[in-house]
């Protein structure tokens, strides 16, 4: 029988048939298409022509099709619907994907042709974009170790080998604890808690096959569990069990995990002739040097963390007239900050909640794709992956743009987190190819389902990063949609929340769950004034985890990355009241894989100009401007990575932005 994965999808948009897929259907599929994609890199690599663009450039872009169908398929349901079964296959499957793109790496042969057209890349006659894939190809193979030979190049495979096993152990030891932990409580547990809070307590507990309501470590219930809860002992009890993922002893331990991912991290840097891995990750990014990261970092650090500590000052003395004795802990700063917006903003996240329902937030984020962009998103039906996937198709002016999926709730078998994938990137070469998208969250169940103000700019975040994928207009996939600098890549993304904010958007989709009636104007500008409300605690955790991953990365691999972690926080003063947002043993940015290793910075770099780029904007005709909108189109979430980052924003701003739109934005200095 043929193998569904790898045989041609007939279903609406060539989306995978995921109701005819198997876990059986995986691993055969993964042999035959890594051997098919060997034969394709071997007919490549011994052409007995001379190297030319086309027969070996654009022909490493047309291999690996079927290899593309089944990682897509298998980490899309790896990551947001796990069992056994895959977490087993992705324990097999990455050592050999590894070994797989090593051996394309360093096949002499190969690179020997793409070095020859480098050599002479200036008589090829090239496109501005052909260009730029050339040189993304030929730096990809020398950054990969193409250049090294003998022992060096046989420990540069086992290293990359190894840190893909490494990679898929640190995840799965993260799910297995956040899945493995819950708290039960009683009727009486549950005094002083809203009532959307009880709700997702209760469908947490149904999840989980509890006898009554719980909390889990989903980031959308035990992060409201502990603005509200009045038990202190509760709240420490969770906050405990969320900051120790990944460190609690046994099997999925991930501390000594984490100290040989740096180690070999700093040996794959060395044998390519850098002082260090953040050297070597930052120098095709847009801040190039460890030494721009810690500058940017640092000017952000001082006044954040002096607001905290004011802000800390202010939450002592209330939990103080609370009969509540010695320091502010962590587990109580939310508790006490909820308290304090209620009583400075007259804001009450229970009173917010019911005008942020999931549905009208998902259409807030469609209209204003649509102003800006002129997209229309209409739902498909289409069997997906699981009974919570939703899909739409995207169209403009009639003509098909993109598939969009969205995957919203939390759920045991889903990772932490929320991100952004195309299944399917845009491309013209070698066949014109329209993406498919899928955003993945995790917001607690309702019914309706209800957002915190954080999960609704969680949502459109990672739909500005759809949009990223779903607008990309170039030829080849390799340079298609979010495949840009990783301190590039967040600016769509951030800049979109801003839309979350602009009042005639909030007016018209706010609207309450149980009356419709629309969100009161004078709740409307208590969510507006309130928007900076705590930033000094938000900031401070965030750069915390920052500068931690760059210390990991700047300089020789700790031996106890525990240890670092402490000297780290020492030296910058940490406030005992808030712990990083991410400690090492639970932080997959940096340790799942090498994604925002020595690059978890980049969030705020895109800040930088997120800020910067929703100012254009407001200064022209606000913010629906079709002018700003059609450049932010045509000289960003069109171009993908088809030029450099900076290249890219100068085209759309005219100038590079500096730091202070970013402390303004965030209410740490006068604005």
């Amino acid at each position: 029988m043929t193998n569904p994965i790898l045989s041609n999808w007939t279903t609406p948009f060539e989306i995978a048939p995921f109701s005819e897929i198997s876990d059986d259907d995986f691993a055969p599929a993964l042999e035959a298409a890594l051997q098919a994609h060997a034969d394709e890199i071997n007919t490549i690599a011994t052409n007995t022509q001379p190297a030319s663009f086309a027969n070996t450039i654009e022909a490493l872009e047309a291999a690996g099709e079927a290899l593309n169908k089944v990682l897509s398929v298998f980490f899309t349901v790896a990551g947001a619907d796990s069992n056994p079964e895959r977490e087993a296959l992705q324990r097999e499957f990455s050592p050999k994907l590894a070994a797989h793109f090593a051996a394309i790496s360093s096949n002499k042969a190969l690179f020997q042709r793409v070095d020859d057209l480098w050599a002479k890349r200036d008589t090829l006659e090239l496109t501005e974009e052909q260009d730029r894939v050339l040189m993304l190809t030929h730096r990809g193979f020398v950054r990969s170790g193409a250049a090294l030979h003998g022992a060096e190049d046989a420990r540069m495979q086992e290293i990359k080998a190894r840190l893909a096993s490494l990679g898929t152990a640190f995840t799965q030891n993260l799910l297995a604890d956040e899945r493995g932990w819950f708290m039960e409580l009683t009727e009486d547990d549950l005094a002083g808690l809203p009532g959307f809070v009880v709700d997702a307590a209760h469908a947490a507990g149904r999840e989980k096959g509890a006898k009554g309501p719980v909390v889990t470590l989903s980031r959308s219930l035990i992060v409201p569990f502990l603005q509200f809860s009045p038990r202190r002992d509760l709240r420490e009890k969770a906050y405990r069990a969320w900051a120790s993922r990944g460190a609690n002893g046994g099997e999925t331990d991930n501390r000594a995990i984490a100290a040989e991912i740096l180690q070999l991290r700093e040996e794959r840097a060395k044998l390519l002739g850098y002082d260090s891995f953040a050297a070597f990750k930052l120098e095709t990014e847009m801040a190039r040097t460890p030494e721009r990261v810690r500058d940017l970092l640092m000017q952000v650090w001082a006044p954040a963390k002096a607001r905290a500590e004011a802000d800390a000052e202010i939450l002592t003395r209330m939990m103080q007239e609370d009969g509540v004795n010695g320091p502010l802990e962590p587990w109580d700063w939310r508790y006490y900050a909820a308290k304090r917006r209620k009583a400075e903003h007259d804001l009450d996240e229970a009173e917010l909640k019911p005008y942020l329902q999931l549905e009208r937030m998902i259409e807030a984020a469609f209209t204003c794709a649509n102003r800006l962009f002129g997209l229309e998103f209409a739902p498909l039906d289409v069997p997906l992956y699981h009974p919570d996937c939703r899909a739409w198709e995207v169209t403009r002016r009639g003509k098909h743009v993109a598939v969009f999926i969205g995957d919203y709730f939390a759920r045991g078998s889903k990772r932490s987190g929320a991100w952004c994938s195309a299944m399917r990137a845009q491309a013209k070469f070698p066949k014109v190819q329209t993406p498919i998208v899928i955003n993945v969250c995790n917001f607690a169940k309702g019914d309706p389902a209800l957002l915190s103000y954080d999960d609704a700019r969680t949502l459109f975040h990672e739909f500005g990063h759809a949009l990223h994928q779903m607008l990309s207009d170039v030829t080849y996939d390799s340079i298609s949609g979010t495949s840009v600098a990783r301190d590039f890549v967040e600016l769509p993304s951030q800049l979109y929340e801003h839309w979350l904010e602009v009042p005639e958007v909030l007016a018209e989709f706010a609207t309450h769950a149980e009356t419709g009636a629309p969100m009161p104007p004078q709740l409307l500008d208590k969510v507006l004034g309130a928007a900076n409300f705590d930033q000094g605690f938000q900031t401070v955790e965030y750069v915390a985890s920052a500068l931690v991953d760059l210390a990991f990365h700047d300089g020789p691999a700790p031996a106890d990355p525990m240890a670092k972690q402490a000297e780290v926080l020492a030296e910058i003063g940490m406030p005992h009241a808030i712990g990083m947002r991410h400690a090492t043993p639970h932080f997959a940015h940096v340790f799942a894989g090498d994604g925002y290793s020595s690059g978890y910075y980049s969030y705020m770099w895109s800040e930088v100009m997120d800020a910067d780029a929703f100012a254009a904007f407001e200064e022209a005709g606000g913010a629906f401007d079709p002018e700003r909108a059609q450049a932010l189109e045509d000289n960003i979430l069109s171009k993908g990575g088809s030029k450099e980052a900076e290249d890219l924003y100068l085209a759309f701003r005219g100038r590079l932005p500096g730091v202070e739109a970013l402390l303004k934005g965030r209410g740490l200095v006068d604005a």
